[in-house]
């Protein structure tokens, strides 16, 4: 009895201190009070979109799913006209595809990492976020196809990020080509890729981003903050995929998550939140104060801002997970990207006039 009890008590101190990392709570806000108002009425036919997206392979299981999962996210761009022009790159492992907005300029460039829960979305599914970003910034959007688990490691897609980065600081969409202002960006699992690519461009001495913005982030696969539970019922996106997961035990998501990362899950590669958050570039992080991940973005402002990084949050009562990405229709999505443009400019970044070529 002694020997089991000393060892539920080795697996409970290894799944809390070795797994999850230390515990972050004194970084947690006071719950923010029930939204007034209303959204505007084109929120209506978001919702209705993110229902025809739950139910999009729910009747089937496995590959099947996960399929008609990526085919509906690159459906998204069905039958919409952009005003930027797509241009497809594959040089070695790097694959994706610039957005060229009529009348960019080369030298100032973004590098988009586009959601997805690490297993799905493309440079296809998020056109509707580069070209607004391509417009607004008058930058050329490097938006970067990496690799997706489970068909490779979590650690290929960060690897793919960093080379990116890398490859745009010497090339352009015409080729090699020195750089003026670069700029980083991503939402949900890109947002998280972006902000451990931050930290990983100041560690390794790289030119650092002039900007940077991350659209409701994943920051800490610890899954312990608590919006992680108490906003399930009202994100309208990521509740009906994850919502089991809510009914396991913190312990055993910690160990499958270690499991199907090979990464431990306080690691700050896959858990940006829990690494070192100074010396970093402006940030901007835009969130919904109705979603599961509000509490990743709360808690990774507040701990870079103890450490002294340029970084700041702006929060959407009713939205749903990454809003943005309904541009031009949903009011609130264009509101985000007036509040970029703001952001860009006191950064010292340069936005097109008007934040619209």
């Amino acid at each position: 009895m002694v020997w089991f009890i000393l060892a539920v008590l080795v697996f409970f101190a290894f799944s809390l201190l070795y797994l999850r990392g230390e515990n972050l709570s004194r970084y947690d806000a006071p719950p923010l009070p029930a939204p007034q108002g209303k959204p505007s009425p084109e929120h209506a036919a978001v919702l209705a979109k993110l229902n025809e997206f739950a139910s999009s392979g729910q009747a089937l299981r496995g590959r099947g799913r996960l399929q008609a999962i990526r085919g509906y996210m690159d459906s998204l761009s069905d039958g919409i006209e952009f005003a930027s022009r797509f241009q497809e790159v594959a040089e070695g492992q790097l694959r994706g595809e610039w957005v060229l907005a009529p009348g960019c300029d080369p030298r100032r460039r973004l590098l988009y990492i586009h959601g997805g829960a690490w297993f799905a979305g493309s440079p296809r599914s998020h056109r509707a976020i580069t070209d607004r970003l391509a417009r607004l910034t008058g930058a050329a959007v490097f938006s970067l196809d990496y690799r997706l688990i489970p068909e490779h490691r979590r650690r290929d897609g960060i690897e793919d990020c960093r080379n990116a980065w890398r490859w745009l600081l010497a090339n352009g969409p015409e080729g090699p080509d020195a750089l003026d202002y670069g700029m980083v960006a991503g939402d949900s699992a890109g947002g998280s890729l972006t902000l451990g690519l931050l930290a990983w461009i100041r560690d390794e001495g790289l030119r650092a981003p002039d900007a940077a913005i991350a659209f409701s982030p994943s920051t800490d696969v610890t899954m312990s903050g608590p919006s992680m539970r108490t906003n399930l019922a009202t994100d309208h996106m990521l509740g009906p995929l994850f919502g089991k997961l809510a009914r396991i035990p913190t312990i055993l998501l910690l160990w499958l998550t270690w499991f199907n990362n090979r990464i431990l899950p306080s690691h700050p590669d896959v858990s940006p939140l829990r690494g070192k958050l100074g010396g970093l570039p402006p940030v901007l992080i835009q969130a919904s104060e109705q979603e599961m991940l509000l509490d990743d973005a709360r808690r990774y402002v507040a701990r870079a801002q103890e450490a002294g990084s340029p970084v700041e949050l702006q929060t959407w009562p009713h939205m749903v997970h990454v809003w943005q990405m309904f541009t031009p229709d949903l009011p609130e999505a264009e509101e985000a990207y007036a509040n970029i443009a703001e952001f860009l400019a006191s950064a010292g970044v340069p936005v097109a006039e008007g934040g619209d070529l």
